[in-house]
């Protein structure tokens, strides 16, 4: 486990959750802020063992964990802390059907206090201004808006939110 929420639990990714990882991956909804980009069942099953093996990478720099809740024990999601460009990257995407539980801002939360745990001092978030619920989550967290854009990869209007731990 790398932390624990009231009701999640963040933990290493495994094989086993291959089919939610799938459903994650594969839906345009839940990509359309990201990459945009859904995946195929065996381009999925590649990125999760990549990511499995990243964990023994020696100064791995890119985490990816699942997000699972207690009771139940089912896959709903990752979280990622990845370094970019020198600055310590949150983020997190659900499964759609688990959208409006208020997962978002409970691993939110959660992610904030492991960041402190593990001695980080700074963390960002990227929200594609179209985003509006995840733009809220970060705001209630008291991110602060620090420079806007137009993304790369998408090419739609995007914020850099940061927040000092």
């Amino acid at each position: 486990m790398i932390f624990e929420t009231k009701r999640l639990l963040v933990r290493k990714l495994k094989i086993t959750d291959l089919e939610g990882f799938y459903e994650l991956e594969s839906n345009p909804k839940v990509l359309q802020y990201a990459t945009g980009e859904v995946k195929t069942f065996l381009e999925c099953e590649e990125e999760l063992e990549n990511l499995i093996e990243k964990y023994d990478e020696f100064e791995n720099t890119f985490w990816i964990y699942a997000v699972e809740r207690k009771s139940d024990k089912e896959f709903i999601g990752t979280v990622a802390l990845v370094k970019t460009n020198e600055e310590d990257e949150i983020g997190y995407r659900f499964i759609e059907k688990y959208w409006y539980n208020g997962y978002a801002k409970e691993v939110c939360g959660g992610l904030i206090t492991y960041c402190k745990l593990v001695n980080l001092t700074k963390i960002i978030g990227y929200v594609v201004d179209e985003n509006k619920a995840s733009a809220k989550v970060l705001e209630y967290y008291n991110f602060k808006q620090v420079k806007k854009f137009i993304s790369d990869d998408i090419g739609l209007p995007e914020t850099k939110y940061e927040l000092y731990l």
